[in-house]
């Protein structure tokens, strides 16, 4: 055997370690996941992959493979996320609620948190349309924007591990909480009329909105909105004065209970 040969073999071996490193890894991380279901310990944990990465970046301060490891343990990261979000959820996830309750934000987390798919469907929409959602309104009618809610919400139901975050009229529509419940698990976002307020007072964005920017209408079209909401919903999640570690894990219990 020359030089050569013996690095190659070497290199193989090199890769069955990592292979049986990250099988015994995965591994780890289910036992982690059933371990914090049953103590009731929260499931996620950021502080506690913070504490992960600034280990790793002292081991590697002064390594000349600095960043090609770093790169590798970021999608290592990731794929733990994903076995996490299976773990937790066979399904997707469709949020609902008024605007400003929270659901962009929420969505965005949960994402994060869990490499899962993120699907903003007035943004999706607006992007196949080429228009944005106010000129859709003013073009073509509700209805026609309210077809293309429905469509995207069967689309999406080929695929698992996805976070849907659903325009505020989308629920209003019974068509389309059907397929919502195709889908998988919908969860309403809600919160105070004040607080709604608060969060959009400042936006030009909310066509509905628009001369009618007051607590008091915001109340109105809640309340009408409410029995809709609720009759779609499979657990409801209240935002107001929680941060959004406290509505994610909130969030996360309610489906797990609601799985149970």
């Amino acid at each position: 055997m020359n030089d050569l040969e013996m690095y190659r073999e070497q290199l193989a071996i090199c890769d069955d370690k990592i292979i049986d490193a990250l099988v015994e890894r995965n591994a780890i991380i289910e036992k982690i996941m059933a371990y914090k279901e049953k103590y009731g310990m929260p499931i996620l944990q950021p502080a506690q992959e913070a504490k992960q990465q600034k280990r790793l970046d002292e081991k590697l301060k002064e390594n000349k493979y600095r960043e090609e490891i770093q790169d590798v343990f970021a999608r290592i990261l990731r794929n733990s996320k994903r076995i996490q979000a299976r773990k937790l959820f066979s399904y997707n996830i469709v949020l609902i609620g008024f605007m400003g309750a929270g659901k962009s934000t929420i969505a965005d987390y949960l994402s994060t948190m869990f490499d899962m798919k993120l699907v903003e469907m007035d943004q999706e929409i607006s992007d196949r349309e080429e228009m944005s959602i106010p000129d859709i309104f003013a073009t073509y009618g509700e209805e026609y924007f309210r077809n293309l809610e429905t469509e995207l919400l069967r689309e999406l139901q080929t695929g698992r591990n996805c976070i849907i975050s659903c325009g505020g009229g989308a629920a209003l529509r019974s068509e389309n909480v059907v397929e919502m419940k195709k889908n998988g698990r919908v969860v309403l976002l809600t919160a105070s009329p004040e607080t709604i307020y608060e969060r959009v007072k400042d936006g030009n964005d909310r066509p509905l909105l628009n001369g009618n920017n007051s607590v008091e209408f915001i109340a109105d079209m809640m309340e009408k909105r409410r029995e809709k909401y609720e009759e779609a919903a499979d657990i409801v999640v209240q935002t107001d004065d929680k941060t959004i570690l406290q509505i994610c894990e909130e969030l996360i219990t309610k489906l797990t209970e609601l799985d149970g």
